[in-house]
Parts: structure tokens; C-alpha cells; sequence
């Protein structure tokens, strides 16, 4: 039974969908050809869609849940505090204890301020970089993704010259540059002719398909910001909780000015923060700045929503005691080790990438370091290669990326699975 025979009333949900959401979605990446399938249930890393049938799912809710969906200790907090308040709209103690385990493990963050999202998290954290430091220009990496806000979403997908949406004001972009990842030498190029306020990347690029960094180039972003009084900012919206406790700065051993965060830290609801030194958060301080002018402007409405903030110190709490990072990571090198023989022994040139528990493939022969190779990538195989994994019950986004995310649930068998799959393909692949 074929895709559209299997979905039928994902099929009539769809149909309604058209008539209320552009495209018929929620978010472009979700529309899925022909058209997406509808969720009724999840748990585990098991979704199970409003016609039955059933997936394992290597997209956990945009890499949000590493605890996988539903998982007892995150619903078992939220059902305590529901009964409570789900939004209060003042201080509470959930508020700071969450924070309190944040800076207790990021080995960067004294201070911090919860957003809504990873989004808001970068505009707010850019914000303040740009009113510590009185410097008005940014640097970003091609390819990052620092979510919809408007200063940085720029350079993000070739050519990078190009506008990234309809309705940007270029005014707004004016003052953001990009280097290649993996590129130390443009970056001290770039440097010398602008006086920028940051250097932003995220330190494994998870849009552009999990490219890691090369030896020694995290390092020399951290000397280069040393040296010309730049703060150095890690988006770790992927990273942050995924890598370690830690993140990305500990993993890799080096230390940004600024860390934004997101996802894990909601354990499966919406959130953002930002942390810094004591000395740069306090620039956002209204006792210490009380002039408007004088300091970096933060709020909204669910900052430090109460329901976010308890599943997520729940989520910590099981990433403290547990050895999950042992196992998703062991998981992660199995799979990427497999795919890697896979490939090796087939016809299809392909380059599989990652670190911990993520991984990319790219369909071309070279492995990329940075956005602009991924432009190599052979896209009609990765389509193909996309539908043929939905066919064996596994999915991932989207059919143009194929990246994915391990999360504790999954199992040996899950790996396998996705190997078999894969190495089907790679043996029937006809072009």
C-alpha cells in the first residue's frame, strides 16, 4: 500500500488545512509531498498518525525532546503544576530554579533571561551584544540559522548575496556580514575592516546538515574576538543540552562571551534564553540603567512561562542522573559509522556528518566543512532517499536535508532498522 492509499485522512485534513493555512501548513518544512501526514499520538520515538500508521521519529520535535515524546518524568511535572497556573505573568520559583540549573552546567553563563523561543533568544542576545560593545555590525556564518529575526536572517542559503525573504528591510541587514565556517583566514580579513560587536555561529551548524568544526577553528574564533574586543556568541539552540550538560563550549573546550539557547531546555514547550557574564547581563538591568537609551531593551509576554520552565528543569534533572548522553552518543557513532560503510561499499557517492548524537548525509563525494559545499549535494537522490525512508516507517526533515536526531528512546533495533533501509536503497537506486 502506497503513501496516499495509507493516508487518507491525513489526506482530508489536508484538504481543510489549505483552507485556513497558507500551503496548507503550519511551517513550510513540514509539507511533506504530497502532503503531510497528521499526528494523532506520540510517545517515545514512536508517532502514530490520525490513519494508524505508525513512525520512528528521527526529527523529535525539531531536536527539542532528547527525552523522546511524552516522557513520564516532563508529563508528570507539567500535570503537577497545571492544576496550578499555566501563565502567571510574575516572578516564580520555577523561573529560578530552572535558571539555576542553566548557569550551574554552562560553563560561559553567570547570568541569563528567558525569551519564547530560539528566535527571540538571538534578537535579544544580539541586542544586548550591540549595546555592550556600542558597535552597531554583526558577524555571522553563511549558512547559520539563528531564526526568523530580521538582523540575521541574512546569508543563509546561496547565493547569499540575495534576499532571504520578501519584506526585509535591506537597512536591517545592512550592517550583518558572513564568512564561510571552518574559514579563520576570512574571518581576520572581514575583521580588519569592519569594528563588529560579535562574531555569531553556531558551533555545530545543524541547518546546513551537522558540520562540525575542524581543529582548532573554535579556538581561533576565541583568540580573534580576544584580540579585537569582540564578543564571541555560540548558538547553541542545537547544541545547548544535546552534546553534554554543557554543550558545545564543553565539549569542544572553548568559552563564548554569550551562549543562546532553546529547545532542550523547554523539555517539549516553547522557550529561549540568552546568558552571559554578570557584567554584559547586566546591561539589560532597569535599576542600573534606568534611562531606556542607556540600557538593552528585554520582555514578553511568556518569558519565564511557568509550564516551560518546569518541564524543563524535569528534562534536566533526567539528563543529570541518567547516562543518556553515553547512550544517544554510542547510538550516534553506530549510525554514522554504518551509513559511512554503507556508502563505501555502494554506488552512490554520499558523506555522512555529525558529532554526539546528530547526523547529516550529504549525497556527494567530497565531505563538506561549511554551507557553501553543501551545495554539492546531489538533491534528487536526497528526495528519493527521503521517500523511500517514509515508505519503511522512518522519518526525518525534511526531504531536501537529510539530518537527523537521536533521542533516549531509541534503541539498538532503530539503528539497524535505518541501515537496512538505507542500504536497500543504496542497492535498488536507479536514476
Amino acid at each position: 500500500m502506497d503513501y496516499k492509499e495509507r493516508t487518507k485522512k491525513s489526506e482530508e485534513l489536508y484538504n481543510r488545512a489549505n483552507k485556513v493555512l497558507p500551503a496548507g501548513v503550519s511551517y513550510s518544512i513540514r509539507a511533506l509531498p504530497p502532503y503531510p501526514f497528521y499526528v494523532r499520538e506520540a510517545t517515545g520515538v514512536k508517532i502514530k498518525d490520525v490513519d494508524g500508521n505508525t513512525y520512528t521519529d528521527y526529527w523529535v520535535g525539531h531536536g527539542a525532546l532528547i527525552l523522546g515524546h511524552s516522557p513520564k518524568p516532563v508529563i508528570e511535572a507539567v500535570m503537577e503544576q497545571l492544576d496550578k497556573g499555566t501563565h502567571f505573568g510574575f516572578a516564580h520559583e520555577h523561573e529560578v530554579a530552572l535558571a539555576e540549573k542553566i548557569i550551574k552546567h554552562l560553563p560561559s553563563g553567570e547570568k541569563m533571561r528567558y525569551c519564547a523561543s530560539g528566535t527571540e533568544a538571538n534578537m535579544y542576545g544580539s541586542r544586548l551584544a550591540r549595546a555592550y560593545t556600542g558597535n552597531m555590525k554583526m558577524l555571522k556564518i553563511e549558512g547559520g540559522w539563528h531564526g526568523g529575526y530580521d538582523s540575521l536572517h541574512a546569508h543563509v542559503s546561496p547565493p547569499y548575496e540575495r534576499s532571504e525573504s520578501a519584506g526585509l528591510n535591506p537597512k536591517v541587514t545592512e550592517d550583518t556580514f558572513a564568512v564561510p565556517f571552518n574559514d579563520l583566514d576570512s574571518t581576520r580579513k572581514i575583521v580588519k575592516k569592519h569594528k563588529f560587536s560579535c562574531i555569531i555561529l553556531e558551533p555545530v551548524m545543524g541547518a546546513a546538515g551537522f558540520l562540525t568544526p575542524e581543529p582548532g577553528y573554535l579556538e581561533g574564533l576565541r583568540e580573534i574576538c580576544n584580540e579585537n574586543d569582540i564578543l564571541l556568541i555560540f548558538d547553541e539552540v542545537v547544541t545547548g543540552f544535546r552534546l553534554g550538560l554543557g554543550g558545545a563550549q564543553e565539549y569542544y573546550g572553548v568559552e563564548p562571551d554569550m551562549t543562546i539557547l532553546g529547545k532542550i531546555i523547554g523539555g517539549g514547550f516553547p522557550i529561549g534564553a540568552f546568558c552571559a557574564s554578570d557584567e554584559i547581563m547586566e546591561k539589560i538591568s532597569h535599576i542600573k540603567y534606568p534611562e531606556p537609551e542607556t540600557r538593552s531593551a528585554h520582555g514578553g509576554t511568556f518569558t519565564g512561562n511557568p509550564i516551560s520552565t518546569v518541564a524543563g528543569k524535569a528534562t534536566i534533572e533526567e539528563l543529570e542522573k541518567k547516562p543518556i548522553y553515553k547512550k544517544i552518543d554510542s547510538l550516534g557513532e553506530k549510525m554514522r559509522k554504518g551509513l559511512g560503510d554503507i556508502f563505501e561499499r555502494g554506488k552512490i557517492p554520499a558523506s555522512v556528518t555529525g558529532v554526539g548524537s546528530v547526523f547529516g548525509i550529504h549525497f556527494q563525494e567530497t565531505p563538506p566543512k561549511n554551507a557553501g559545499d553543501t551545495m554539492n549535494n546531489d538533491m534528487n537522490i536526497t528526495k528519493k532517499y527521503f521517500q523511500h525512508m517514509l515508505e519503511k516507517g522512518i522519518i526525518y526533515l525534511s526531504p531536501t536535508t537529510s539530518h537527523s536526531w537521536i533521542s533516549s528512546p531509541h534503541i539498538e533495533e532503530d539503528v539497524d532498522e535505518y541501515l537496512a533501509a538505507t542500504e536497500e536503497f543504496i542497492k535498488n537506486y536507479t536514476v
